[in-house]
């Protein structure tokens, strides 16, 4: 009996610290950023990286930035919360657009490893594919969920990457 109440009040207070991170500051009209924007915005500046590291072939900066790529970090707990219940029913296809990611910036490391120019570049575009699968299928409705609020602020129409 005594171990049921203890198992009841600790999840009774999980379930507090996780409801009071998702509502902290992330209602849709809050002006703080996302963290998952900061994260983009670096998943952005890792692509300028490989991009350039390509141009000279400078293959363990294009390893780097990909390493970067492939283990990005990912949102708070709450954030990813908010993020998932948004999405809802899609939230599969998310996260297989992430793993896809994930293992095409793997393989775009082991050939730049491997020094061979051409298969660099198809992994690179198997990678900026991968991402531009994911930003089709939910920029448009995250940002206008996330970032606009009922008086139809504008949303930037540049790159992820750009946007502060």
């Amino acid at each position: 009996r005594a171990t049921y109440l203890i198992i009841t009040l600790f999840a009774g207070f999980a379930m507090t610290v996780i409801a009071n991170q998702v509502s902290a500051g992330t209602s849709p009209d809050s002006n703080k950023p996302l963290v998952i924007r900061g994260i983009m915005q670096n998943l952005g500046a890792n692509m300028l990286e490989i991009t350039d590291g390509i141009s000279r072939g400078d293959w363990k900066r294009i390893e780097k930035a990909a390493s970067q790529v492939a283990d990005h970090p990912k949102p708070p707990i709450g954030e990813t919360l908010r993020i998932m219940g948004f999405i809802g029913t899609k939230a599969r296809k998310f996260k297989a657009y992430d793993s896809e990611t994930h293992d095409a910036a793997l393989e775009l490391g082991k050939v730049a490893a491997e020094k061979d120019g051409y298969a660099v570049i198809d992994a690179f575009s198997n990678l900026q594919n991968s991402c531009m699968n994911c930003h089709k299928s939910f920029r448009k409705s995250f940002r206008r969920h996330f970032y606009q609020s009922s008086s139809a602020k504008s949303v930037s129409r540049k790159p992820a990457m750009f946007v502060h």
